[in-house]
């Protein structure tokens, strides 16, 4: 088993050329992913919110995301992690039930500009890295308690550790970093946030801004307890297997669990050629989880992303789900909000034996003809057994990036991040990011 040690080691002495050629470019694929998510949510009420208050409430000189505003690097970690987290689209890790970029980018960004020394390559390799850290750690967390907790308590512990690595701290400081992130690390009941949609989401702007507040604290002396998470056996191999490719990402930006019953109803509708208003019933067999996400009538972009029926409802309406189809302005289109309506959840012992490796689903839909079509089991798309081409995530970026950011910026950052393990400074991508959205 891998010593508490051996992850400090790990953190302080991996280099790029230690990365497989397949670990660089997922790095670069998931950095890309979520920048476009990033842009996409920043238009939200949420990311405008989170934003106001970390520029007034946590004030600094650090530009943050999309927004140029100064805050603290905590500020800047904060309002990025939650303006990604806003809108439901971003890579994740299917035994954590979570997701690792979208704390680990905005910490990353803040640190960055705050040390203004980072190189494109060392900025890549602390996100890679970073995955490492929090999925590992996420399993580590949840093999220790019953209840689910956001991803915000395993991507503190996680930012904590790549931060103390970017600000050169020692090992002993590194240690009290990640203990204090440990400890303080936001253990959020996510189900309470399945129940009830609102801005909370999946806690990782807090453990972002843990996280960074953590290095910055261990950096000034101030101790932690031992970070439990280390000392498990979920790190003894470290360094040969690379938990960032077995990470999934999102065709469609609404939470995890209703993906594959999106996929189920879609098929039925590119196999048989009805059109929406031919439906009079609609029944999805899947996984507590999915089933749990039961918001048929919404009124916030928060209830339409942590729904089943309502991305259901939206696929078969428009034959894809983009983030204008969950943003507020929206939400009151009849035959959607009708869908949703007559739409009804089944729990399925199989499925529910199959979580969380697997999300299964499977649609039946009744038409007002009296026919009754019924789709296989499906997984959700994108997952890491079957992956997106490069190509797919390129184009998912554009559509996200480019309403916001306007297609200019949007393929200057798309060739900043390409070029990024051959730059000597992170920095033209950071001003990038950090300019304003007109």
């Amino acid at each position: 088993m891998t010593t508490p040690k051996g992850v400090l080691d790990f953190i302080a002495g991996v280099t790029w050329d230690d990365l497989p050629q397949e670990v660089r470019q997922q790095s670069k694929l998931c950095l890309l992913d979520l920048i476009g998510v990033g842009a996409g949510g920043a238009g939200t009420k949420l990311s405008r919110i989170i934003r106001d208050y970390s520029a007034l409430d946590m004030s600094g000189a650090l530009p943050m995301m999309f927004d140029g505003r100064g805050a603290s690097a905590a500020g800047v970690a904060l309002a990025g992690g939650m303006t990604i987290d806003a809108l439901d689209g971003h890579d994740g890790f299917n035994p954590a039930k979570g997701h690792a970029g979208c704390g680990l980018l905005p910490a990353l960004y803040g640190l960055a500009q705050d040390l203004n020394h980072v190189s494109g390559q060392e900025f890549l390799l602390c996100l890679t890295l970073g995955y490492e850290l929090a999925c590992r750690t996420a399993l580590a967390q949840h093999a220790s308690v019953a209840e689910y907790h956001t991803s915000g308590a395993w991507v503190a512990v996680a930012v904590a550790g790549v931060a103390a690595r970017l600000m050169r701290l020692d090992g002993n400081q590194t240690a009290h970093a990640m203990g204090i992130a440990e400890y303080h690390g936001p253990r959020s009941q996510m189900m309470r946030c399945i129940d009830h949609p609102t801005m909370l989401k999946d806690g990782s702007g807090w453990g972002a801004m843990c996280g960074v507040s953590a290095a910055r604290l261990a950096a000034a002396g101030f101790t932690g307890a031992p970070a439990l998470t280390l000392g498990t056996d979920h790190w003894s191999d470290l360094g040969d297997t690379w938990l960032i490719c077995q990470q999934y990402f999102k065709p469609y930006p609404v939470c995890r669990w209703a993906q594959a019953p999106i996929t189920a109803v879609l098929d039925l509708k590119n196999r048989h050629g009805f059109d929406s208003q031919a439906i009079t019933g609609l029944h999805i067999l899947s996984f507590h989880e999915s089933v749990r996400l039961g918001t048929k009538q919404v009124t916030t972009t928060e209830e339409a992303q942590y729904s089943t029926s309502f991305p259901c409802a939206l696929a078969l309406v428009h034959g894809t789900i983009l983030p204008e189809h969950v943003a507020d302005a929206a939400l009151e289109h009849p035959e959607v909000q009708r869908l949703s309506s007559i739409l009804t959840m089944e729990e399925d012992a199989s499925a529910n034996c199959a979580f969380p490796n697997r999300r299964l689903a499977r649609a039946e839909i009744t038409l007002a003809t009296g026919q009754c079509l019924q789709s296989d089991w499906f997984e959700p798309d994108w997952d890491p057994t079957t992956p997106p081409s490069a190509e797919d995530l390129e184009r998912k970026f554009f559509n996200y990036a480019s309403p916001a950011l306007g297609l200019a910026r949007s393929q200057a950052i798309q060739r900043a991040v390409e070029a990024l393990d051959h730059t000597a400074t992170a920095q033209p991508l950071l001003d990038l990011l950090a300019q304003p959205i007109s």
